[in-house]
């Protein structure tokens, strides 16, 4: 047995308890998603385990950029994206299904634009993504991508031959961006959910398990700490109405968010000095669009 996969048996011990990211993923996708539905699965890829759950409850197309999506046999059928609209007809879909693909789509507001027109009225939109202001979203959202690239599967502990990492874009990964553009597009938000799972990047080094251990432990028992918890699990309602064009308020106080965009805005200019350090030769500069979208930590502090 790895050491890997002791630790985690031993510290996440499922029959005490523990349910890790996935299954409560899939658990909330069950939760919500009626037997016998027609699912698209945005984001599919090839063969997964979340493909093959959705197949246990209902008929799963598949929708990716990437042409490996033909080779998925949970699929009932697949579909390669090469623009912006999707080759489904309109209200057609019972749900709509993302694992780990919000964080890189460019245009959020023609990605959900798309999503409503294919759902059913009445329809729902279940996701998994990363939030923003968790510290691997903002080294993310501060290196570039070729970084990633040459770290981040390694600290996943990743079979040789995975694929790279997809270049992120976290435009859809905070709470009051969820909320604005899911009024704006016509959903309610039915759920909102943040969890911090097991350290999957921690996973290279018992030196790296350890603090990682402990970030999550310190998270998951405090509740004001949940705003940096890893992932964001949300499921989004098609109105029967439409559209209702106004967008929710999200900042109750001036003072907390001051205070809140200083602590992300610190926490972000010590990472970066850390990156410096480490790696001398790198020195990029600040997305300042980025840094200022950590103001929305309130809306994620104050919930719903």
């Amino acid at each position: 047995m790895s050491w890997q996969q002791e630790y985690l048996d031993r510290y996440y011990d499922r029959s005490k308890g523990w349910v890790d990211g996935t299954t409560e993923f899939h658990n909330l996708c069950a939760s919500v998603i009626p037997p016998g539905s027609e699912i698209l699965e945005i984001g599919a890829g090839p063969t997964n385990e979340t493909s093959t759950f959705l197949n246990t409850l209902g008929s799963v197309h598949g929708l990716d950029v990437d042409p490996d999506v033909k080779n998925n046999n949970a699929l009932t059928a697949s579909h390669v994206l090469a623009g912006d609209e999707y080759p489904v007809p309109a209200d057609t879909f019972d749900a709509c299904v993302s694992n780990y693909v919000n964080e890189h789509i460019a245009d959020p507001q023609r990605h959900l634009e798309e999503v409503h027109r294919v759902l059913k009225p009445g329809g729902v939109y279940v996701f998994r993504t990363p939030n923003r202001f968790h510290y691997t979203s903002i080294v993310s959202g501060l290196t570039p991508h070729w970084f990633h690239t040459l770290v981040a599967n390694r600290l996943r502990n990743m079979l040789p031959g995975s694929h790279d990492p997809y270049p992120t874009h976290y435009r859809l990964n905070s709470r009051s961006k969820i909320e604005r553009y899911a009024v704006e597009f016509g959903f309610a938000v039915d759920e909102f959910r943040l969890i911090e799972p097991e350290p999957s990047y921690g996973m290279i080094s018992p030196l790296l398990f350890f603090p990682f251990l402990a970030y999550e432990r310190m998270v998951n028992k405090f509740e004001p700490l949940a705003v940096f918890r890893a992932n964001i699990l949300a499921v989004l309602r098609k109105r029967s109405s439409g559209k209702s064009g106004t967008s929710p308020r999200v900042s109750k106080g001036d003072t907390f968010n001051v205070v809140c965009f200083a602590l992300a805005y610190t926490r972000a200019c010590a990472i970066r000095t850390q990156l410096f350090l480490a790696f001398p030769g790198y020195a990029p500069k600040y997305d300042m669009e980025k840094l200022y979208e950590y103001r929305d930590i309130t809306a994620l502090s104050w919930g719903e």
